[in-house]
Formats: structure tokens, C-alpha cells, sequence
């Protein structure tokens, strides 16, 4: 696998913030919140929107903050703490507290599937983590910690919000472009998700996602 884009990190921020509503709404959108583009405008501009729930709206500024930390902190080294900070902005206004930014304890079920993920343990998912990060390139290394959370199921819940936006985290401060999963590709990427859960196999979906959902320029 190789960088489908190659550009500063002044100009991957830039095309970031360009694009935030974008990537908010298909993150939005593939939690199952049925915004439109304009309603996810009018709620990162606080404007009062008709016919969304507030718990939705709380969703939604949740991905805004959460996108804003990224930037923010796009220097920082990536490890279990900043995947738990990453973890409470994502949450804050739907978990119990106790649940959030906190690594899970306990069983969780898994829509579409009979698969469980094991309780995480912390020593292995620090060592696990730590192999990832060695992958030398960084399109291959963003998309199989991206994967990896996500079948881990590290927290509670907010697996997918908090891997896709590490995932970008990982592009953005090596300037290779920005992931999210189009609107339109919902069903096939959960469809795909389902299967590598149940299999572990990462090829496949990685390389659909390399295909399909990474956007950016090259300089």
C-alpha cells in the first residue's frame, strides 16, 4: 500500500477544517443520526434545527469537538491516554460518565453479528498499539489502527467515531489526505465490518477503504 496523497501538514489542516461539516455529517450519518448536509451546518452554527432529537444534536457537536481536539493536538504521540481523551469528546453527552473516556469492562453485543470482542486488556492493547504504530508506511498504518479499534471495541460504545477520527489523525499529520465513509457506501462498509469482525481478515476492507474513502490533493 502506498500514500494516495502527499501534501504539507499546513495544507492537510487546511483541507481538514475545509471540510469539516462534510466529514461530520457521513460520520454522523454512519452512526445512524439521518441528518442532512444543511441540518449539520445549521447545528455546528447553533442555529435551532426542526425535527432532530437533542440527544442528536448532542452527537453531532460531540464529532465537532472531537474534531477540533484532533487539530489541536495533531503533534501529540498517539497512545492508550489520547485515544481515552479522544474518547470523552466523542461521548460526553450520551454515555454515563463513568463509561466515558474509559476503557470497557464488561461484555458489549455487536449489531448484525453473533461475534464478541474479548474484554480489552490495557497491557495488550498498549503493546498491540505500539506494533501498529512501527508500520512504515502511512495510509497502511492510519487504516489498520482504524480497524483495529473497531474490532477491538475498546470503549463502551463510539468505537467508529473515535477510529475514524484516529485514522485521520494519523493522515492528516503526514499530510496524506482526509478519510470518511460517503453516505452512499453505508451498508457495504458496515456489511464488510461485519465480515472482518467474524474473520479478522483486514485486506479486503482495507483496501476498499484506501479505494473509496480517502480524499485529498497532491501538491
Amino acid at each position: 500500500m502506498k500514500d494516495k496523497y502527499k501534501m504539507s501538514i499546513e495544507e492537510n489542516i487546511f483541507i481538514a477544517k475545509r471540510m469539516l461539516v462534510d466529514v461530520v455529517y457521513k460520520s454522523a450519518n454512519l452512526e445512524g443520526i439521518a441528518v442532512t448536509f444543511a441540518q449539520t451546518i445549521d447545528i455546528l452554527n447553533d442555529i435551532n434545527v426542526e425535527n432532530v432529537k437533542p440527544s442528536e444534536i448532542g452527537k453531532v457537536c460531540c464529532l465537532r469537538d472531537a474534531w477540533q481536539y484532533i487539530i489541536d493536538n495533531i503533534n501529540e504521540n498517539l497512545d492508550l491516554a489520547f485515544l481515552e481523551n479522544l474518547h470523552y469528546f466523542v461521548t460526553k453527552t450520551e454515555l454515563e460518565y463513568k463509561y466515558v473516556g474509559t476503557i470497557r469492562t464488561n461484555d458489549v453485543l455487536i449489531s448484525g453479528t453473533s461475534w464478541r470482542p474479548e474484554i480489552p486488556n490495557p497491557d495488550k492493547l498498549h503493546f498491540e498499539l505500539i506494533n501498529l504504530l512501527n508500520l512504515e508506511n502511512n495510509t497502511d498504518r492510519a487504516l489498520s489502527i482504524m480497524l483495529w479499534i473497531m474490532r477491538k471495541q475498546i470503549f463502551k460504545d463510539g468505537n467508529k467515531r473515535v477510529a475514524t477520527l484516529i485514522a485521520n489523525k494519523i493522515l492528516i499529520e503526514n499530510g496524506c489526505g482526509i478519510l470518511s465513509i460517503p453516505v452512499k457506501h453505508d451498508g457495504k462498509f458496515k456489511s464488510m465490518l461485519i465480515k472482518y469482525y467474524e474473520t479478522n481478515e483486514i485486506t479486503e476492507i482495507k483496501n476498499w477503504i484506501y479505494d473509496n474513502c480517502i480524499d485529498g490533493i497532491n501538491e
